[in-house]
């Protein structure tokens, strides 16, 4: 069993930069493929961003180019460097491990004037 706890969210302008971390409880150096998981109002969750043990991160399209995900191992973190931030990207973002199906609770993003 794993919990993971994300945090970093919040309300920033559009164009602004945010920077989520998802901690677990232990360590994820075994654990796989982590991700970043996005769910806009009214609309299913959709993964923005996945990242293997290797380092090498993989988005989608709608992100690509603005967001970047890593991983410390020795801290049991995985980031969500979001930058450039758009009125689209509002919504509640969630860390998941996929081996197991963990998620988190999720940290509320809001991207408004």
């Amino acid at each position: 069993q794993v919990q993971l706890v994300e945090s970093g969210g919040g309300l920033v302008q559009p164009g602004g930069s945010l920077r989520l971390s998802c901690v677990a409880s232990r360590s994820i150096f075994s654990l796989g493929t982590m991700g970043w998981y996005h769910q806009a109002p009214g609309k299913e969750r959709v993964w923005v961003a996945l990242i293997g043990t290797g380092g090498t991160g993989n988005y989608a399209d709608s992100v690509k180019g603005r967001f970047t995900i890593s991983r410390d191992n020795a801290e049991n973190t995985v980031y969500l460097q979001m930058n450039s931030l758009k009125p689209e990207d509002t919504g509640v973002y969630y860390c998941r491990i996929l081996m197991g199906n963990y998620w988190g609770q999720g940290t509320q993003v809001t991207v408004s004037s």
